[in-house]
């Protein structure tokens, strides 16, 4: 074989193995284990674990709460303290079966730590 086509045939083999190493990193979660995993534990720990989420979003308080749902949305002793909600989307990392698997995961973070989970395959 010619030189040229060595380097070549051992560039796709390196990249084949590299690859493979790479699809191996993301794990699959059954429902109960992931519950287990990550409920209630801290963001910096699910970052840890499962990087950067695919997608985040803040939760906003409408200015025009109060009316919506008829009564005062502030605590009656003053204002009330900041929550600071982020949700996280993860996608295809949890099992709903041996066959399938749920197409989105939501974290729910309050206050810097996973406060509900829910799996989603419709959104």
């Amino acid at each position: 074989m010619s030189i040229s086509f060595k380097k070549l045939l051992f560039i796709f083999i390196a990249l084949g193995l590299s690859f493979h190493v790479l699809a191996e990193g993301k794990k699959l979660y059954s429902e109960n284990e992931f519950l287990d995993t990550f409920g209630s534990k801290s963001k910096e720990k699910v970052l840890q674990v499962l990087g950067e989420p695919a997608r985040k979003e803040m939760s906003v308080k409408p200015t025009n709460a109060s009316s919506v749902i008829g009564r005062p949305t502030e605590d009656r002793a003053g204002v009330s303290k900041r929550v600071n909600i982020e949700m996280w989307y993860y996608n295809n990392l949890v099992k709903s079966d041996e066959k399938n698997t749920w197409k989105q995961t939501e974290l729910t973070i309050m206050d810097g730590k996973v406060f509900n989970i829910g799996f989603f395959n419709s959104r």
